[in-house]
């Protein structure tokens, strides 16, 4: 490999890695498109890569968020409770797949992430934040919001096994919907609890032969200085408006990937 490409592999990581930091997604919905459209890797291989890029990355960020006082460990527990089986069921979803179909997995998970891609996005679009002083992290410790937690953290944990999106990204939009945690709890619980169940799921796709040691290793080079990065601007920079430009991209790349996958995937 030239210093070329290992300097690309590295800008790519330093991207993902500070949107992570900054707004507590990045890891799936930023970092996997990137993979498979610019470096040109396998959808599967992408996959799994990315989840255990997204847990090493996530590490630096959650401390600095707990560090400050941005993190629920209740909420977080509660979380993982659903999100960890929910991903050994994904990835076992995923490798039956693959047996079945071999390379040709590829193409649905093409479909399949293009469709998260543009529907998270837009979803993030419609929804107003709440105010730092609505929602409290405590309110967990109510009966009535652990089922409900936990069954987001099921709903995520699926969606991250089969296509690494959702431990950001899906779980900050449903606590947004349904809870309306204060956004500097949510994005930090959510960063340490996708430690979790990133590093997990990573271990369960690097079992089944589904990441690359070496494309790891080459975008962690830039996605850790990244993360921490992004944590440390977040007194400074309005996410909010980074979120909303984000979203947009992500709408076009998902829809142009949607565009060339469909059919392949007949």
């Amino acid at each position: 490999m030239d210093d070329y490409a290992i300097a690309t592999r590295a800008g790519i990581g330093l991207i993902a890695g500070m949107l992570i930091g900054l707004t507590g997604i990045g890891g799936g919905v930023v970092l996997l498109p990137l993979l498979i459209s610019i470096l040109g890797v396998p959808p599967v291989i992408a996959v799994g890569s990315d989840a255990v890029i997204n847990s090493i990355t996530k590490i630096g960020a959650g401390a600095l968020h707990w560090r400050r006082g941005n993190v629920s460990w209740p909420l977080t527990l509660n979380l993982a409770y659903g999100s960890i089986p929910g991903a050994a069921l994904g990835v076992l979803f995923l490798a039956r797949i693959r047996a079945v179909y071999g390379n040709r997995v590829n193409d649905v998970l093409r479909v399949a992430i293009a469709i998260l891609l543009i529907v998270i996005p837009i979803a993030y679009m419609f929804i107003d934040p709440p105010s730092a002083s609505h929602g409290n992290s405590k309110s967990i410790a109510n009966n009535k919001h652990r089922f409900g937690v936990t069954l987001i953290g099921f709903v995520a944990g699926i969606l991250v096994g089969v296509t690494s999106i959702g431990s950001g990204s899906i779980i900050l939009l449903l606590l947004l919907v349904f809870y309306g945690y204060a956004p500097a709890v949510m994005v930090g619980t959510d960063l340490v609890h996708a430690v979790l169940l990133a590093g997990m799921t990573g271990l369960l796709q690097w079992r089944f032969g589904n990441v690359d040691p070496v494309l790891v290793a080459t975008v962690l080079l830039g996605s850790i200085p990244g993360g921490l990065l992004g944590a440390s601007l977040t007194k400074y920079l309005p996410s909010q408006l980074l979120k909303q430009m984000l979203c947009s991209l992500l709408v076009l790349v998902g829809a142009r990937m949607l565009w060339m996958s469909v059919p392949h995937a007949k």
